[in-house]
This record gives structure tokens, C-alpha cells and sequence, in this order.
């Protein structure tokens, strides 16, 4: 990398309770932050990815939010955070109660972040980068916040999801109504007003609902 990841994450976020989830601090950035403004260009030059674990996303908000409010979904189980990013929700599956949380996401700036975060919220995460297939077999709750955004990526998410969901696992989806999530194939759980940054969301409040993959 050419720059080190924990060193531009440290100057450049704030520890920040996101606003549905105040029991959580994070490492984020808001308006006041130079990365708030950095181009796409800006930042391909000093090597940084898109800054998605940055920002408390309305769906993970709402998922996070959810498994605290109902710890029995994942207390004692194992538990995956898929497409992590921040750590948020993964962070609130461990202080739920989950025996085992796994982080997991290809951004290698996600994994610098999560660490932080877990940290500074005193819990312990693993993480994956590329190695997910391998340790999926052990995991007993999916959990993935703000994942529908885009057409390829969920047209192979969700034959994944329902593969888990026929295999008697629990997916439970957190989204704010992105493009291509696959309602026919959810029951709504649970639905929240998230406040929202506006430049993020073009809205100051989401309705965000938690979804349960259906199998089949």
C-alpha cells in the first residue's frame, strides 16, 4: 500500500457514535474531513480504495440496530458480517452475544478499520479478506448490510443467500431500499427511521428494513 492504512484512518475519521446506533463508536468521516472531499483520483493516488468502512451506512445502521434489540438472533451462534465494511454490524453481533463474529471483506482498508473499531468498542473479530468459502461451512447467522447497490454483484449474491438460507442458516439483509434487492425472495423483520448523512443519501432519514432471506 502506498499509504499506511491505520495512520490515514487514525487523522482522517473521528470516533463517532452513529446516530441509530449510539451504544457503538466508530473511526468515520464526515463533512469536516479532507477524505470526504478527496476524488476518485485523489484517492487512487496514495492507493486508497473507496472509502466505504468511512460511513455508517443506513442498511447496517438498521441491522446493527436490530441485533442488539434482539440478541437471541445471534447469542452463542456464529456469526458472519459479509461485505463488512466499517465493522459496525459484525461489532454488534459480538456485543449481542455470538460465541464467534467473522468480518469479512476484500477491501484490506475494511480489515485495518474493523480492527479499530473492534478495539475501541472492547471486542474481539476475526476477519477474512479472501478466504470466506472456506469458513462459511461453520457459520450459523449471515449477516449483510447495504449489499443490493449493484446488478452483478446481486445477481450472484442471491442464489448464494438462498443456498444458505435451504441449508437452515439465517440471512438477515439490512437495506434502505437499494436498486436491486430481491423482495420476493425476503420476509420483512423489522423496519427503522435511520438518520442519514443527505450528501451520502440524498435524504436526512431512510426507512431501513431488515430482511430474512427466504430458502427456495
Amino acid at each position: 500500500m502506498k499509504t499506511d492504512p491505520e495512520s490515514f484512518i487514525r487523522a482522517n475519521t473521528s470516533l463517532t457514535a452513529p446516530p441509530h446506533v449510539p451504544e457503538i463508536r466508530l473511526h468515520l468521516a464526515s463533512e469536516a474531513h479532507d477524505l470526504w472531499l478527496k476524488t476518485e483520483e485523489e484517492l487512487e493516488a496514495i492507493g486508497l480504495p473507496p472509502p466505504f468502512w468511512a460511513f455508517a451506512w443506513a442498511g447496517g445502521q438498521g441491522l446493527a440496530r436490530y441485533v442488539l434489540d434482539h440478541p437471541d438472533t445471534v447469542a452463542g451462534k456464529r456469526v458472519l458480517d459479509f461485505a463488512s465494511g466499517s465493522g459496525l454490524v459484525a461489532i454488534a453481533a459480538k456485543l449481542a452475544g455470538a460465541s464467534h463474529v467473522l468480518a469479512a471483506d476484500i477491501d484490506p482498508w475494511a480489515e485495518t478499520a474493523t480492527r479499530l473499531n473492534a478495539a475501541e468498542n472492547d471486542v474481539a473479530l476475526d476477519f477474512t479478506g479472501d478466504d470466506l468459502i472456506g469458513r462459511i461451512m461453520d457459520v450459523d447467522v449471515i449477516l449483510a448490510g447495504d449489499v443490493f447497490y449493484d446488478r452483478d454483484f446481486a445477481d450472484r449474491l442471491i442464489p448464494w443467500f438462498r443456498q444458505l438460507a435451504g441449508e437452515d442458516r439465517l440471512v438477515l439483509v439490512g437495506d434502505p431500499g437499494r436498486a436491486y434487492l430481491p423482495k420476493d425472495r425476503l420476509e420483512a423483520e423489522a423496519s427503522y427511521q435511520v438518520p442519514v448523512t443527505r450528501a451520502l443519501e440524498d435524504s436526512e432519514v431512510k426507512k431501513t428494513t431488515v430482511w430474512r432471506f427466504l430458502a427456495g
